[in-house]
């Protein structure tokens, strides 16, 4: 049996972040992750096709995100502007998006009146009833199935007017050379502190007591501690026990393992295209779009794939595809190929190209569906009615032995993001380095 201070489960932003600091404050650390690379739901490609890489998982910075910039900044990584203009695609013609939600003043009021957290749908049902608002109603769902990749029948309405007043369109970057050039700084950090990590080992079970920890791989191998951080996605922590990567607490943890199941988790499925040319400009001014269309990077619409965004500024032939929430659930055991039709299917729709055409002009695709990803089970949370409840019980440090981190336990605008999941595995690391050595004796039951 394999023996160190603190046990991580994740090697996700959440896991990999406790684990710099716990490290580098002298704790003796151990990463268990299930897959065969850190970074989690952070996957950029650099590969013959996409030379200039891609990002099959997070990808933007959005906004002026403390945590995230301080980190690259200390790595010595760079972050390049990402702006843009947003565009649509209605009833035959482009159009620049001014505003991205229809009636939005008055939609602010009605929102700033509630007084009680409501779903959504029923907020969208009981307070914006009028036909002249359907327009509005219908953008607002698609904001929260394509944005927030949640279900409307679920989302937190405060949690969207939080999200709507929050918003910071003119700050958004990129990292330099991709997202995973972060990861690979935190693991060489942890490493460099005497941290271990290892690789292809799935935790199914956490046998505890106070001050005690023992995780259990599929292998049957076993790993100790004196405490466990759990950083593996919500969809994961959700999971039945069947599936491959679920993970039980013997003895149980009831209240929290409920708290889990009450929050949100979302659906997505990302596509990237790349072509022989930037073809899109050109078929948009053809179309009536005036010469600002160069400026795009993200294009909305109501096709199968219904949001699209470019590498804007830089002048790089590919697109990526987004399809979020109830309808990226309901394609989650797709083919590739069958996802990658509807894409093709849809900007042909859009640009009135042949599919065969774009066919000839494709270079290369990568398809990434996160929801039927096993180590994943979905994209990333989202704030439903309980979700306050079940984020303040999950944070409380159990017995001073479990803690929870992840971007589904970050309490700010910012929550479903690598700045929420990278502010919560720093936080969670400040509370085990600050916690009292006492172990609390009574067991949840």
């Amino acid at each position: 049996m394999q023996q160190t201070d603190i046990l991580i489960i994740g090697a996700g932003a959440a896991g990999l972040m406790a684990a710099m600091h716990l490290a580098k404050a002298g704790k003796k650390v151990t990463v268990l992750e299930a897959r065969d690379r850190t970074g989690g739901r952070i996957h950029t490609v650099v590969d013959d096709v996409f030379i200039d890489g891609a990002e099959l998982g997070a990808e933007f910075i959005h906004g002026k995100l403390p945590v995230t910039l301080h980190l690259l900044k200390e790595a010595g990584i760079g972050a390049t502007n990402a702006a843009g203009d947003m565009w649509r695609y209605n009833d035959g013609s482009f159009k620049k998006a001014e505003q991205f939600i229809p009636d939005y003043e008055l939609l602010i009021q009605k929102l700033n009146a509630l007084t009680e957290d409501i779903t959504l749908d029923n907020f969208l049902d009981t307070h914006l009833t009028e036909a002249r608002y359907a327009e509005t109603r219908d953008m607002l769902r698609s904001f929260a199935s394509g944005y927030d990749t949640a279900d409307a029948a679920r989302f937190s309405t405060f949690a969207m007017r939080r999200e709507l007043q929050s918003e910071d369109e003119e700050h958004q970057y990129r990292v330099t050379g991709g997202y995973s050039v972060m990861i690979a700084y935190l693991e060489q950090q942890i490493i460099k502190a005497g941290g271990v990590i290892h690789l292809s080992t799935i935790v199914k079970q956490i046998q505890w007591q106070p001050g005690k920890v023992i995780a259990v791989d599929d292998a049957g191998l076993q790993y100790s501690a004196q405490q466990v951080v759990i950083a593996l996605p919500l969809g994961v922590l959700q999971a039945g026990k069947h599936e491959r990567a679920a993970l039980s607490f013997v003895p149980q943890i009831p209240e929290r393992e409920q708290a889990i199941l009450e929050m949100g988790m979302g659906a997505v499925i990302k596509v990237l295209l790349q072509f022989n040319d930037i073809f899109w400009e050109r078929q948009a001014l053809e179309k009536g779009a005036d010469a600002s269309v160069k400026n795009m990077i993200y294009l909305f619409s109501g096709q199968a794939i219904p949001t699209w965004w470019t590498q804007t500024p830089d002048a790089i032939p590919m697109l990526t595809g987004w399809i979020g929430g109830p309808p990226a659930m309901a394609l989650k055991d797709a083919t590739d190929d069958e996802v990658l039709q509807l894409a093709l299917l849809s900007l042909s729709e859009i640009y009135s190209m042949p599919v065969s055409t774009l066919n000839e002009k494709l270079t290369g695709h990568k398809i990434m569906n996160w929801t039927a990803d096993d180590f994943t089970r979905g994209s990333y949370s989202y704030a439903t009615i309980a979700t306050g409840k079940s984020r303040r019980l999950l944070a409380e440090p159990f017995n001073n032995t479990i803690y929870f981190a992840g971007e589904a336990l970050y309490d700010g605008a910012e929550m479903g993001t690598v700045e929420a999941a990278l502010a919560s595995g720093k936080a969670v690391a400040g509370l085990i380095l600050s916690s009292v050595k006492s172990i609390v004796l009574s067991p949840e039951s």
